[in-house]
């Protein structure tokens, strides 16, 4: 028989019916698009402050968890400029092996105090963070405590763990309660996001630290969307609480990129050792350290807390103005239902200049897809006011 792939006498390339074909990807496009979930990448041209042109059109971005505004400040480029003429560009290797640079450590030492924590990791994402703590930490014969409307990337670090899970009712204090003691195991964790990033509501973390401490389990909270927002110096809703590890994001209020683990000086040696995200990725690049760093000192500092000051009061004027005056921080939902009408409203809004994204499921639950609209401290109230008499219809 000849070799799959072989050519013919013709110079045809034959074909094997040993070798599987890709002609059902088509079907699953075609599938996607009619349940309007197709999704697509759009191409951002330019950024100038709030606003973004895509495609040609000047919009303003409703779309981004820029929430200080800091991935267009130029003191962030200029700090990766400076180390990178220092040290390179990329850190050329994984971590352990020649990839960890004086910019990582003193970056990994500063994120370490602003949360209050002993000790920190850094990871090249937040998806990396969560794929590589969760297992490290749990494995067969241990049992996860998820909220139910925890990030993907949570679902899915559960889930590497081969541990039991226990999906526990959004915010549901009872229903946790319950599940812990009908369900032992040998270790036992409670995950929790701090400030939900569809819904953009909060956890009662103090309330579930309680829980899960009198039961023998340790809590995990992933503070991505409430740091650089939320809390004293803006270090998020964790860190005033007992919980047991932090993890955080270098992308969102600092406007960089990577994210990072913090919890005791024990927990951050196991990672060098069982998180593969970590193990086996090269460094991030020595800019987006650099700027990340520059972003932290803006957003621990007087600047930092009139930032947030002014990001707040947009929410507020946002939630009043529509009647979604419930929830906190910069992410305000506004749930349409059917996929269809998430999308023709996104499209509506950007023909009047606003880009606000449709999410649908498998993000959100089924019969739950919405516009997630995200504010930065950089819009101004007469752009918020704008996008209120844009949402007025599609809000009943």
């Amino acid at each position: 028989m000849p070799a799959a792939g072989a050519l013919d006498s013709d110079g045809e390339m034959r074909s094997s019916p040993r070798v599987p074909r890709l002609d059902f990807i088509e079907a699953e496009l075609a599938e996607l698009e009619a349940r309007d979930r197709r999704r697509r990448v759009r191409v951002v041209e330019a950024r100038h402050g709030a606003e973004v042109v895509v495609d040609g059109r000047r919009l303003v971005n409703f779309a981004s968890n820029d929430y200080l505004g800091l991935a267009v400040d130029a003191r962030l480029a200029a700090a990766a400029s400076r180390a990178e003429a220092e040290h390179g560009v990329g850190a050329g290797a994984s971590r352990l092996i020649s990839g960890h640079t004086s910019v990582t450590a003193a970056l990994e030492q500063a994120l370490a105090a602003w949360v209050r924590r002993p000790a920190c990791r850094l990871f090249n994402s937040g998806y990396a963070a969560n794929t590589g703590l969760l297992p490290s930490l749990a494995g067969a014969g241990d049992v996860i405590f998820s909220d139910e409307r925890n990030h993907a990337s949570l679902i899915d670090g559960c889930r590497l763990s081969r541990a039991t899970v226990e999906i526990y009712r959004h915010n549901d204090l009872d229903d946790l309660r319950r599940r812990m003691a009908a369900r032992s195991g040998r270790r036992r964790f409670v995950v929790t996001e701090s400030l939900f990033s569809m819904d953009g509501d909060g956890a009662p973390i103090d309330e579930i630290v309680a829980i899960a401490h009198g039961g023998g389990a340790a809590v995990i909270v992933d503070d991505a969307h409430a740091l650089g927002v939320l809390g004293a110096d803006g270090a998020g809703l964790a860190p005033s609480t007992q919980a047991d590890i932090v993890v955080g994001t270098l992308g969102k209020s600092l406007g960089s990129a990577g994210a990072f683990v913090a919890g005791s000086a024990a927990l951050v040696d196991l990672l060098w050792n069982r998180a593969r995200p970590l193990v086996f990725s090269t460094g991030l690049t020595i800019g987006a350290q650099a700027a990340a760093l520059a972003a932290l000192e803006v957003a621990r500092s007087d600047e930092g807390d009139r930032r947030r000051a002014a990001l707040i009061e947009l929410r507020s004027q946002l939630g009043s103005a529509l009647g979604l005056a419930h929830g906190v921080g910069a992410i305000v939902p506004i749930v349409l239902g059917a996929d269809a009408a998430a999308v023709s409203a996104a499209a509506a809004l950007e023909q009047r200049g606003f880009w606000v994204p449709a999410i649908r499921p498998p993000t959100v639950a089924e019969g739950t897809a919405r516009l997630r609209v995200t504010l930065s401290a950089i819009h101004s109230s007469d752009q918020v006011r704008a996008l209120v008499d844009a949402l007025r219809p599609l809000v009943r």
